[in-house]
């Protein structure tokens, strides 16, 4: 994950970075932070892992949340761009899911998880669904978050 990672950090050079975390747990954040110089990039992230800090530190309609669940596309998305404004970066990635070991009152699997996306141009959301145990479920979907941001910078 570590190559992964520099080549995120290198393909931002100029750029700054921020995450909103819920079932990573900072996972993001820990990855990028491990490197050396990754403060020239990465700002800083949210770790918002209920409904009451998604609403009150990104913004996330209560509404949406209620009607929608954490766990979906619209609440990915959301995150992103509540990061993104919070911290005043240039790009931002979230990431909303179930990591296990159980699902949810929604009838969403464990391994379900959304990686939000947020930049000047566009905001849009990816659906995974992992397999593994709780920690296998949150690298990968580490590891995804960073790919996407390589995919579309």
């Amino acid at each position: 994950m570590t190559s992964l990672t520099c080549n995120v950090l290198k393909r931002l050079e100029g750029k700054t970075l921020c995450t909103a975390e819920s079932c990573t747990g900072g996972g993001i954040g820990a990855a990028l932070t491990a490197i050396p110089g990754s403060s020239e990039v990465y700002k800083g992230g949210i770790i918002s892992y209920t409904n009451e800090i998604k609403q009150k530190f990104l913004g996330v309609n209560p509404v949406l949340l209620k009607n929608l669940g954490a766990v979906s596309a619209p609440i990915a998305e959301a995150m992103a761009m509540g990061a993104r404004n919070a911290l005043n970066a240039d790009i931002a990635v979230s990431v909303t899911g179930l990591a296990g070991p159980g699902g949810d009152d929604r009838g969403n699997p464990v391994g379900l998880v959304f990686i939000g996306y947020a930049d000047d141009k566009r905001i849009l959301s990816r659906r995974f669904v992992f397999s593994g145990h709780r920690e296998e479920v949150r690298k990968q979907a580490v590891e995804e978050a960073l790919k996407l941001i390589l995919e579309l910078n």
